[in-house]
């Protein structure tokens, strides 16, 4: 049996979710020290605090969980993560996995797993919920894969695509010309796999800018 003398923050915007969860933690004896309703307190409580856990949503105001977990680990932080979301999508399993995130919930899981994940990585072993099958993980860990092959030019215009900079602005930061960013977007495509389209790339990188961060 799990031993409950440990300290949790969890966060959620959702106020019914977030009351809820606290209920239901604190009802099975779990020490509650802190709630938030938005990525920014979440991530002011953890560093004020230092949680042994953190649970937190993904889709939060100021900050998402991912963003909040970045930066946490930034300042050198113990707290253990554990991701508690609706999103199942494989994009979110790659950003998670490239965060070396402890934890890995979907909201539809039972308490119980919940339970099984915070002792799991209590333990320093990493946990992903049930509901997720095996090839989500493994093409979560292709994708990061993948990400691994591009050059460092081609890392540093995925990033500037990732924060939004069209060719033409990338070209001027880089002091090189259009054609050769054009030309690195097309390698970035083919080398990622990415399904060509309008904006494909660039929604892409939005959707994986944690990701991309990482390199």
């Amino acid at each position: 049996m799990i031993n409950k003398d440990f300290s949790i923050v969890i966060a959620d915007d959702h106020p019914m979710l977030l009351s809820g969860l606290n209920e239901e933690l604190t009802r099975n004896g779990y020490n509650v020290v802190g709630q938030a309703n938005n990525g920014n307190k979440a991530l002011s409580l953890i560093l004020q605090l230092e949680p042994d856990i953190a649970l937190l949503d993904i889709d939060m105001p100021m900050m998402t969980g991912l963003e909040v977990i970045k930066a946490a680990k930034e300042k050198n932080t113990e707290t253990k993560f554990i991701i508690l979301s609706f999103h199942r999508e494989p994009e979110y399993v790659v950003q998670a996995k490239a965060l070396q995130i402890d934890g890995y919930l979907l909201k539809e899981d039972s308490f119980q797993e919940i339970d099984d994940c915070m002792e799991s990585v209590l333990n320093n072993k990493e946990y992903f919920s049930k509901s997720f099958d095996i090839d989500s993980l493994n093409n979560a860990s292709e994708e990061m894969t993948k990400l691994k092959t591009l050059t460092p030019s081609e890392i540093t215009i995925l990033k500037l695509i990732a924060s939004q900079k069209n060719t033409v602005e990338i070209a001027d930061e880089l002091c090189v010309s259009t054609r050769t960013i054009e030309k690195h977007r097309s390698n970035i495509i083919d080398k990622l796999l990415i399904e060509k389209g309008t904006n494909a790339l660039t929604n892409w990188a939005l959707v994986n800018r944690v990701v991309i961060s990482k390199f």
